[in-house]
């Protein structure tokens, strides 16, 4: 299994913005100010393990959910996200993204030493 670096995982956001035409989404870095992720109810440890998104209608998107809501709003990512909506495969999706997500949590110091101050709060 391929696991991403903090740079890796800042690369590909860039990748998104880059390729995301103007005003499509308003991006968040939740380390510089978590602020919306306290309004909806979210940890930092939670919103560092998974990625979030909010939609047009305020519906929040978790996991390999968040990534269909994204990839629906790109040109050539479109055909993927309605691959991932059929069931057996967005069934497996959330799975493998919920294990990668957490082994990647578990591996980056800075989402270590996040999680262990939201626990003794």
């Amino acid at each position: 299994m391929m696991t991403m670096s903090e740079n890796d995982e800042v690369k590909e956001i860039d990748y998104y913005k880059r390729i995301t035409p103007k005003g499509i989404f308003h991006w968040q870095d939740i380390t510089v100010n978590c602020d919306q992720l306290n309004l909806l109810g979210i940890s930092l440890s939670q919103g560092l393990k998974q990625l979030h998104v909010q939609d047009q209608y305020g519906q929040l998107h978790i996991g390999a959910k968040a990534f269909m809501c994204i990839w629906s709003q790109l040109k050539y990512w479109r055909t993927l996200a309605t691959i991932m909506r059929i069931w057996p495969i967005h069934s497996l999706a959330q799975i493998l993204y919920q294990i990668f997500a957490t082994r990647r949590f578990k591996k980056l110091k800075h989402c270590q030493i996040v999680h262990q101050h939201d626990t003794k709060t």
